[in-house]
């Protein structure tokens, strides 16, 4: 498994991205869906990730530059024919020392409230990640569930 960054050019990403938005909105009224687009995840504040076997496209996630202390985990996704292969898991391991890296303070990200996100949820608690109230933009929504990690000053 590798972790590559990703400039969103290839047809099994934008295949993955689109299959990520459908989903969220089949879970999520169209006011609480969250995820980025391509156009969106192509912002300079973005950083995007895949994570690959061989030629198969196993997962992606992006970090995002809140300010420079503060950053938020975005289009964390696996394939679902694909999961359950530790992709999610490696992606965000990255993600975290990528935000470690630049110094940031807090991680933090939103995620759905129904119960097919639940996994996500799960997997953002056995890192360290605490529910929390919105943060940036984002208002209180009943479908969307808040969780922030503080990052020790200091850290590799």
């Amino acid at each position: 498994m590798r972790i590559e960054l990703d400039d969103l050019s290839r047809p099994e990403v934008h295949a993955l991205l689109q299959e990520h938005l459908d989903n969220m909105y089949e879970l999520s009224p169209p006011e609480s869906v969250h995820a980025l687009d391509l156009t969106k995840l192509r912002s300079a504040d973005i950083t995007f990730w895949t994570v690959w076997d061989g030629s198969q496209l196993l997962g992606c996630g992006a970090l995002k530059e809140l300010t420079p202390t503060h950053g938020e985990v975005k289009s964390m996704r696996t394939p679902q024919s694909l999961r359950r292969r530790g992709a999610g898991r490696a992606v965000l391991a990255h993600i975290v020392a990528q935000a470690k890296s630049r110094g940031y303070r807090r991680l933090s990200l939103e995620t759905g409230s129904q119960d097919a996100f639940k996994p996500a949820q799960d997997l953002y608690a056995s890192f360290g990640f605490s529910h929390c109230g919105p943060f940036a933009d984002y208002a209180a929504d009943p479908n969307s569930v808040f969780m922030s990690l503080e990052l020790p000053p200091g850290s590799p």
